[in-house]
């Protein structure tokens, strides 16, 4: 993009106000010299006490909602909201505000949360397998394996028959956090296939547990950040790794926090994400698909947002060889309100 060299209106308003400021202290000062000579300090009076209120109403009228606004757009521009954008209490002009509008209009959200779905259909499959197909397929190998009486295969296939057939249909809709759980305990059995005892997940809950497994997120939250975990904090660590899953649920909010015992991450790497997921933009999605690490924090992030808003989402934590915290805030639904 082209860089400005004109300048900004706002900076040209500032530019006048100081102007207009240097030249009534020019007036007042007449005013006081010539009330100074005249005896007469009545019209130097008069005019500060005009000045305190013209300069009382346009710091409540025009330096304030300034404020906001730019306040507003900035954090916009860096990524922080998205929505906020279009609730602008005292935009610059009527022009700007119907600019804003059609911005609203060509950036649908619901065009980003299909994306977004779209990514995580890929993610789940990467390829168009028919699932019909995949599940008979699954089917025909456990039951070789039983008849053969290799058990542990058949427990594996069984596993990833259960794992795909959640993670293939209805991406779109909210389920309970006990589903979410069910889904991470049989992706996690699968994973310890591969880790052996290397592998171990801990699930805590703060609070009434049966009232936490009720409430809704999107589907899908949780299993990329335990793969996430999986992938940075044990398969590179020597020994046994531990992903903790704590859930805490508020008078306002649900927290929920995966922590890993592994690595960490270097701090110019972990500012780098979280700058990532400060914001809503879709430009991860055509990076290769085949890098790992981030792409599913900021997809499961961009989800989160879109649905429910800027003040939700999720925030990484980290420290070189002391483990990752990868923090999500949601809101407290329930399938009565959902529904």
């Amino acid at each position: 993009m082209k860089k400005n060299e004109r300048g900004y209106l706002a900076d040209r308003m500032k530019l006048f106000m100081m102007v207009l400021l240097a030249f009534v202290l020019l007036m007042l000062t007449a005013l006081l010299i010539q009330g100074f000579y005249l005896k007469n300090y009545a019209p130097f009076i008069a005019a500060v006490l005009f000045m305190m209120v013209l300069v009382r109403v346009a710091y409540l009228y025009i330096v304030l909602p300034m404020r906001e606004t730019n306040k507003t757009l900035s954090l916009f521009s860096e990524g922080y909201i998205l929505k906020g954008i279009y609730e602008i209490r005292v935009p610059y002009s009527k022009e700007q505000e119907d600019a804003v509008k059609k911005f609203g209009e060509l950036l649908n959200t619901n065009e980003l949360i299909n994306s977004t779905k779209k990514h995580a259909e890929y993610l789940a499959l990467q390829n168009q397998i028919n699932p019909h197909f995949l599940y008979n397929t699954l089917e025909g190998i456990r039951s070789e394996a039983l008849m053969e009486g290799i058990d542990s295969v058949a427990e594996m296939t069984e596993a990833l028959a259960t794992f795909f057939r959640y993670t293939i249909s209805n991406l779109d809709r909210l389920v309970t956090i006990d589903e979410e759980l069910e889904n991470i305990e049989n992706y996690t059995k699968i994973q310890k296939f591969r880790f052996g005892n290397r592998l171990e997940l801990k699930v805590l809950f703060k609070g009434d547990k049966e009232e936490i497994q009720k409430l809704m997120m999107p589907k899908l939250t949780l299993q990329p950040l335990i793969e996430n975990s999986i992938f940075h904090g044990v398969e590179r660590k020597i020994g046994k790794g531990t992903i903790e899953l704590r859930l805490t649920k508020t008078s306002e909010r649900l927290h929920i926090v995966v922590s890993d015992d592994g690595l960490g991450m270097e701090p110019e790497k972990l500012q780098e994400l979280n700058d990532r997921l400060k914001g809503t933009s879709l430009s991860y999605l055509k990076e290769e698909m085949n890098k790992r690490g981030g792409i599913a924090l900021v997809n499961v992030n961009n989800r989160i947002r879109l649905i429910y808003g800027d003040e939700y989402g999720i925030f990484v934590y980290s420290k070189k060889n002391a483990g990752t915290d990868v923090h999500v805030t949601l809101p407290l639904v329930t399938e009565k309100h959902h529904g």
